[in-house]
Protein backbone atom coordinates (compact mmCIF):
# COMPACT_ATOMS: atom_id res chain seq x y z
CA UNK A 1 0.00 0.00 0.00
CA UNK A 2 1.82 3.29 -1.03
CA UNK A 3 0.64 6.40 1.18
CA UNK A 4 0.44 10.39 0.24
CA UNK A 5 1.14 13.41 2.06
CA UNK A 6 -2.18 15.30 2.75
CA UNK A 7 -1.50 19.19 1.34
CA UNK A 8 1.35 20.59 2.79
CA UNK A 9 1.38 18.86 6.16
CA UNK A 10 3.21 16.14 7.31
CA UNK A 11 0.15 14.04 7.88
CA UNK A 12 0.06 10.54 5.11
CA UNK A 13 -2.65 8.76 4.46
CA UNK A 14 -2.66 5.21 2.63
CA UNK A 15 -4.04 5.64 -0.96
CA UNK A 16 -7.23 3.86 -0.39
CA UNK A 17 -9.30 4.06 2.91
CA UNK A 18 -11.39 2.32 4.50
CA UNK A 19 -15.10 4.10 5.09
CA UNK A 20 -18.07 3.48 7.87
CA UNK A 21 -20.40 4.61 6.03
CA UNK A 22 -23.24 1.43 5.06
CA UNK A 23 -24.43 0.56 8.45
CA UNK A 24 -25.02 -3.36 7.35
CA UNK A 25 -21.29 -3.77 7.64
CA UNK A 26 -21.70 -3.53 11.52
CA UNK A 27 -21.78 -7.65 11.42
CA UNK A 28 -18.27 -7.78 9.69
CA UNK A 29 -16.87 -4.52 11.01
CA UNK A 30 -14.16 -6.10 12.63
CA UNK A 31 -12.81 -8.96 9.32
CA UNK A 32 -13.01 -5.37 7.41
CA UNK A 33 -11.25 -3.49 9.54
CA UNK A 34 -8.57 -6.60 9.87
CA UNK A 35 -8.78 -7.20 6.09
CA UNK A 36 -7.91 -3.35 5.45
CA UNK A 37 -4.85 -3.26 7.88
CA UNK A 38 -3.81 -6.52 6.50
CA UNK A 39 -3.54 -4.89 3.47
CA UNK A 40 -1.56 -1.88 4.44
CA UNK A 41 -4.54 0.31 4.56
CA UNK A 42 -3.91 2.65 7.18
CA UNK A 43 -6.56 5.31 7.32
CA UNK A 44 -10.36 4.76 7.80
CA UNK A 45 -13.06 7.48 7.83
CA UNK A 46 -15.80 7.81 9.36
CA UNK A 47 -18.81 10.61 10.70
CA UNK A 48 -20.89 11.54 13.21
CA UNK A 49 -24.26 10.99 11.98
CA UNK A 50 -23.25 7.77 9.55
CA UNK A 51 -26.33 4.86 10.56
CA UNK A 52 -27.62 6.78 13.00
CA UNK A 53 -24.27 7.75 15.17
CA UNK A 54 -23.39 3.96 15.12
CA UNK A 55 -20.64 3.81 12.72
CA UNK A 56 -18.42 5.94 15.22
CA UNK A 57 -18.87 3.24 18.09
CA UNK A 58 -18.26 0.47 15.09
CA UNK A 59 -15.11 1.83 14.16
CA UNK A 60 -14.02 2.05 17.51
CA UNK A 61 -14.59 -1.50 18.49
CA UNK A 62 -13.04 -2.56 14.99
CA UNK A 63 -9.88 -1.02 15.74
CA UNK A 64 -10.03 -1.53 19.51
CA UNK A 65 -6.29 -3.60 20.57
CA UNK A 66 -4.69 -1.78 17.26
CA UNK A 67 -1.58 0.53 17.96
CA UNK A 68 -3.75 3.76 18.19
CA UNK A 69 -0.50 5.95 16.40
CA UNK A 70 -0.86 2.97 13.32
CA UNK A 71 -4.11 4.35 11.88
CA UNK A 72 -5.64 7.75 10.79
CA UNK A 73 -8.92 8.52 12.00
CA UNK A 74 -11.20 10.93 10.36
CA UNK A 75 -14.72 12.12 11.37
CA UNK A 76 -16.86 14.73 10.49
CA UNK A 77 -19.45 17.15 12.12
CA UNK A 78 -22.21 18.89 10.94
CA UNK A 79 -25.74 16.63 10.31
CA UNK A 80 -27.98 16.55 13.12
CA UNK A 81 -27.47 13.64 15.57
CA UNK A 82 -30.39 14.77 17.95
CA UNK A 83 -33.52 16.68 18.11
CA UNK A 84 -32.70 19.28 19.64
CA UNK A 85 -31.71 23.10 17.40
CA UNK A 86 -27.83 23.09 18.45
CA UNK A 87 -28.04 19.06 17.76
CA UNK A 88 -26.76 20.26 14.05
CA UNK A 89 -24.29 22.94 12.20
CA UNK A 90 -21.10 24.48 12.69
CA UNK A 91 -21.43 26.44 16.22
CA UNK A 92 -19.32 26.62 18.56
CA UNK A 93 -21.51 24.14 21.01
CA UNK A 94 -22.31 21.91 18.77
CA UNK A 95 -18.55 21.57 17.22
CA UNK A 96 -17.48 21.06 20.75
CA UNK A 97 -20.15 18.86 22.21
CA UNK A 98 -19.89 16.82 18.52
CA UNK A 99 -16.06 16.22 19.26
CA UNK A 100 -16.33 15.48 22.86
CA UNK A 101 -18.83 12.50 21.75
CA UNK A 102 -17.26 11.73 18.85
CA UNK A 103 -14.56 10.64 20.86
CA UNK A 104 -16.38 9.26 23.25
CA UNK A 105 -17.54 6.63 20.36
CA UNK A 106 -14.40 5.69 19.01
CA UNK A 107 -12.95 5.36 22.03
CA UNK A 108 -10.28 7.33 21.52
CA UNK A 109 -8.45 10.36 22.92
CA UNK A 110 -7.62 12.13 19.49
CA UNK A 111 -8.67 12.27 15.51
CA UNK A 112 -6.04 13.00 13.47
CA UNK A 113 -8.22 14.39 10.85
CA UNK A 114 -11.79 16.33 11.53
CA UNK A 115 -14.02 17.66 9.24
CA UNK A 116 -16.51 20.11 8.67
CA UNK A 117 -19.40 17.61 6.99
CA UNK A 118 -20.94 20.73 5.01
CA UNK A 119 -20.73 24.51 5.25
CA UNK A 120 -22.74 26.09 7.25
CA UNK A 121 -24.41 29.45 6.15
CA UNK A 122 -25.95 30.12 9.46
CA UNK A 123 -23.08 30.23 11.72
CA UNK A 124 -20.10 32.96 11.39
CA UNK A 125 -17.57 31.28 9.56
CA UNK A 126 -14.74 32.51 11.90
CA UNK A 127 -16.66 31.13 14.83
CA UNK A 128 -16.45 27.51 13.33
CA UNK A 129 -12.62 28.14 12.49
CA UNK A 130 -11.79 29.49 16.24
CA UNK A 131 -13.57 26.08 17.26
CA UNK A 132 -11.62 24.02 15.37
CA UNK A 133 -8.30 25.98 16.41
CA UNK A 134 -9.16 25.18 20.07
CA UNK A 135 -10.11 21.04 19.33
CA UNK A 136 -6.60 21.02 17.74
CA UNK A 137 -4.85 23.45 20.72
CA UNK A 138 -6.45 20.83 23.43
CA UNK A 139 -4.66 18.04 21.58
CA UNK A 140 -7.97 16.47 20.47
CA UNK A 141 -7.60 17.23 16.90
CA UNK A 142 -4.49 17.03 14.98
CA UNK A 143 -5.48 18.54 11.40
CA UNK A 144 -8.47 19.34 10.20
CA UNK A 145 -10.76 19.60 6.80
CA UNK A 146 -13.84 20.13 5.12
CA UNK A 147 -16.18 18.18 2.78
CA UNK A 148 -17.99 19.44 -0.05
CA UNK A 149 -17.31 23.32 0.45
CA UNK A 150 -17.05 25.44 -2.58
CA UNK A 151 -13.61 26.73 -3.50
CA UNK A 152 -14.70 30.35 -2.40
CA UNK A 153 -16.06 28.76 0.82
CA UNK A 154 -12.37 27.57 1.41
CA UNK A 155 -10.51 30.46 0.19
CA UNK A 156 -12.72 31.91 2.78
CA UNK A 157 -11.89 30.19 5.71
CA UNK A 158 -7.71 30.26 4.29
CA UNK A 159 -8.22 34.01 4.33
CA UNK A 160 -9.86 34.06 8.00
CA UNK A 161 -7.45 31.31 9.21
CA UNK A 162 -4.31 34.17 7.76
CA UNK A 163 -5.76 37.00 9.68
CA UNK A 164 -6.50 35.30 12.93
CA UNK A 165 -3.64 32.51 13.17
CA UNK A 166 -5.88 29.70 13.26
CA UNK A 167 -4.95 26.26 12.22
CA UNK A 168 -5.20 25.89 8.34
CA UNK A 169 -7.34 23.13 6.33
CA UNK A 170 -5.66 20.35 5.24
CA UNK A 171 -8.23 18.84 3.82
CA UNK A 172 -11.41 18.42 1.18
CA UNK A 173 -13.33 15.59 1.32
CA UNK A 174 -15.34 15.53 -2.06
CA UNK A 175 -17.61 13.07 -4.14
CA UNK A 176 -15.10 12.29 -6.84
CA UNK A 177 -15.37 9.50 -9.32
CA UNK A 178 -15.20 9.04 -13.46
CA UNK A 179 -18.55 10.34 -13.70
CA UNK A 180 -18.47 13.02 -11.11
CA UNK A 181 -15.95 15.84 -12.10
CA UNK A 182 -17.36 18.97 -10.31
CA UNK A 183 -14.05 20.20 -8.47
CA UNK A 184 -12.23 19.80 -11.39
CA UNK A 185 -12.68 23.32 -12.46
CA UNK A 186 -12.74 25.48 -9.32
CA UNK A 187 -11.94 23.34 -5.82
CA UNK A 188 -8.65 21.43 -7.11
CA UNK A 189 -7.02 24.49 -8.54
CA UNK A 190 -7.66 26.53 -5.18
CA UNK A 191 -6.76 23.22 -3.18
CA UNK A 192 -3.53 22.86 -5.55
CA UNK A 193 -2.05 26.30 -4.90
CA UNK A 194 -3.25 26.84 -1.20
CA UNK A 195 -1.89 23.18 0.13
CA UNK A 196 -5.06 20.84 0.54
CA UNK A 197 -5.65 17.71 -0.53
CA UNK A 198 -8.60 15.56 -1.75
CA UNK A 199 -9.82 12.55 0.20
CA UNK A 200 -12.49 11.31 -2.57
CA UNK A 201 -15.63 9.60 -1.16
CA UNK A 202 -17.73 7.82 -3.65
CA UNK A 203 -14.52 6.76 -6.13
CA UNK A 204 -16.94 3.93 -7.38
CA UNK A 205 -19.73 5.85 -7.53
CA UNK A 206 -21.80 4.02 -5.11
CA UNK A 207 -21.20 0.07 -6.81
CA UNK A 208 -21.74 1.64 -10.47
CA UNK A 209 -18.30 1.72 -11.39
CA UNK A 210 -18.03 -1.78 -10.20
CA UNK A 211 -19.89 -3.31 -13.03
CA UNK A 212 -22.86 -4.87 -10.54
CA UNK A 213 -25.08 -3.30 -12.46
CA UNK A 214 -25.95 -4.33 -15.98
CA UNK A 215 -27.99 -2.78 -18.78
CA UNK A 216 -31.75 -4.27 -18.76
CA UNK A 217 -30.96 -6.44 -15.80
CA UNK A 218 -32.36 -5.86 -11.93
CA UNK A 219 -30.04 -4.54 -9.68
CA UNK A 220 -28.46 -7.11 -7.28
CA UNK A 221 -31.14 -7.91 -4.38
CA UNK A 222 -27.94 -7.44 -1.81
CA UNK A 223 -27.08 -3.60 -3.95
CA UNK A 224 -27.69 -0.54 -2.32
CA UNK A 225 -29.98 0.59 -5.37
CA UNK A 226 -32.37 -1.37 -3.75
CA UNK A 227 -31.65 -1.05 -0.04
CA UNK A 228 -31.94 2.05 2.87
CA UNK A 229 -29.06 3.80 0.43
CA UNK A 230 -31.49 3.36 -2.97
CA UNK A 231 -32.55 7.21 -2.48
CA UNK A 232 -28.75 8.29 -2.75
CA UNK A 233 -28.65 7.45 -6.81
CA UNK A 234 -28.91 10.27 -8.71
CA UNK A 235 -31.73 10.46 -11.01
CA UNK A 236 -30.72 8.56 -14.50
CA UNK A 237 -27.44 6.39 -12.65
CA UNK A 238 -28.86 3.58 -13.75
CA UNK A 239 -29.72 4.56 -16.97
CA UNK A 240 -28.91 2.10 -19.72
CA UNK A 241 -26.85 4.58 -21.48
CA UNK A 242 -24.95 4.82 -18.47
CA UNK A 243 -24.73 1.42 -17.57
CA UNK A 244 -23.91 0.39 -21.41
CA UNK A 245 -20.68 3.11 -21.22
CA UNK A 246 -19.59 1.60 -17.49
CA UNK A 247 -19.85 -1.73 -19.49
CA UNK A 248 -17.37 -0.66 -22.18
CA UNK A 249 -15.18 0.30 -19.47
CA UNK A 250 -14.80 -3.25 -18.67
CA UNK A 251 -12.49 -4.04 -21.86
CA UNK A 252 -10.20 -0.83 -20.73
CA UNK A 253 -9.58 -2.33 -17.03
CA UNK A 254 -8.74 -5.90 -18.89
CA UNK A 255 -6.11 -3.85 -21.04
CA UNK A 256 -4.85 -2.67 -18.07
CA UNK A 257 -5.11 -5.92 -16.75
CA UNK A 258 -6.97 -4.76 -13.58
CA UNK A 259 -10.73 -4.86 -12.43
CA UNK A 260 -13.31 -2.86 -13.22
CA UNK A 261 -13.15 -1.43 -9.76
CA UNK A 262 -9.41 -0.88 -9.55
CA UNK A 263 -9.70 0.95 -12.59
CA UNK A 264 -12.08 3.74 -11.44
CA UNK A 265 -9.91 3.67 -7.90
CA UNK A 266 -6.59 4.31 -10.14
CA UNK A 267 -8.34 7.10 -12.31
CA UNK A 268 -9.19 9.00 -8.72
CA UNK A 269 -5.38 8.47 -7.77
CA UNK A 270 -3.94 9.70 -11.07
CA UNK A 271 -5.42 13.62 -9.92
CA UNK A 272 -1.96 14.31 -8.03
CA UNK A 273 -4.39 16.76 -5.54
CA UNK A 274 -6.13 13.42 -4.06
CA UNK A 275 -4.32 11.72 -1.26
CA UNK A 276 -6.66 9.08 -1.10
CA UNK A 277 -9.96 6.96 -2.26
CA UNK A 278 -12.47 6.40 0.25
CA UNK A 279 -13.97 2.48 -0.26
CA UNK A 280 -16.68 1.21 1.68
CA UNK A 281 -16.81 -2.49 2.40
CA UNK A 282 -19.20 -5.58 3.83
CA UNK A 283 -16.53 -8.22 3.36
CA UNK A 284 -13.06 -8.19 3.39
CA UNK A 285 -12.49 -9.73 -0.05
CA UNK A 286 -13.40 -6.31 -1.10
CA UNK A 287 -10.96 -4.76 0.86
CA UNK A 288 -8.64 -7.00 -0.67
CA UNK A 289 -9.52 -6.00 -4.53
CA UNK A 290 -10.09 -2.06 -3.77
CA UNK A 291 -6.37 -2.60 -2.40
CA UNK A 292 -4.84 -3.77 -4.78
CA UNK A 293 -5.28 -0.50 -6.92
CA UNK A 294 -2.55 1.17 -5.09
CA UNK A 295 0.34 1.90 -7.33
CA UNK A 296 -1.70 1.35 -11.01
CA UNK A 297 -0.36 3.44 -13.08
CA UNK A 298 -3.18 4.74 -16.26
CA UNK A 299 -1.14 5.86 -19.22
CA UNK A 300 -2.11 8.80 -21.86
CA UNK A 301 -3.91 6.46 -23.97
CA UNK A 302 -6.06 4.95 -21.53
CA UNK A 303 -7.09 8.39 -19.54
CA UNK A 304 -8.13 9.41 -23.34
CA UNK A 305 -10.15 6.10 -24.04
CA UNK A 306 -11.60 6.68 -20.58
CA UNK A 307 -13.04 10.08 -21.52
CA UNK A 308 -14.24 9.01 -24.82
CA UNK A 309 -16.51 6.81 -23.39
CA UNK A 310 -17.83 8.25 -20.42
CA UNK A 311 -17.76 11.86 -22.16
CA UNK A 312 -21.89 12.37 -22.70
CA UNK A 313 -22.48 11.42 -18.93
CA UNK A 314 -19.77 13.04 -16.97
CA UNK A 315 -20.94 16.22 -15.02
CA UNK A 316 -18.72 18.88 -14.42
CA UNK A 317 -20.77 21.81 -12.96
CA UNK A 318 -18.70 23.10 -10.00
CA UNK A 319 -22.21 24.86 -9.09
CA UNK A 320 -23.40 21.06 -8.66
CA UNK A 321 -20.77 20.95 -4.85
CA UNK A 322 -23.88 20.39 -2.52
CA UNK A 323 -22.35 22.98 -0.10
CA UNK A 324 -25.11 24.24 1.66
CA UNK A 325 -27.98 22.30 2.28
CA UNK A 326 -30.85 23.88 3.63
CA UNK A 327 -32.62 21.49 5.64
CA UNK A 328 -29.16 20.28 6.82
CA UNK A 329 -29.56 16.47 6.22
CA UNK A 330 -25.83 15.18 4.87
CA UNK A 331 -26.01 12.61 1.93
Amino acid sequence: MRHRAVGRSGLRVSEIACGTWIGRTEGSAKEVARAALDHGITTFDTADAYAATRAEVVLGKALAGIRRESVEICTKVFAPVGPGPNDRGLSRKHIMEGARASLRRLGTDYVDLYCAHRFDPRTPLEETLIAFDDLVRQGKVLYIGVSEWTADQISRALLIAADLGLTRIIANQPQYHMLWRVIDAEIVPVCQREGISQLAWSPLAQGILTGKYRPGTPPPDDSRAVGPAARKFATGALSDDVLTRVARLGQVADAVGCTLSQLALAWVLHNPNVSSAIVGASRPAQIAETAAATGISLDDDVLARIDEILDPIVERDPAKTPSQPTDYRVG
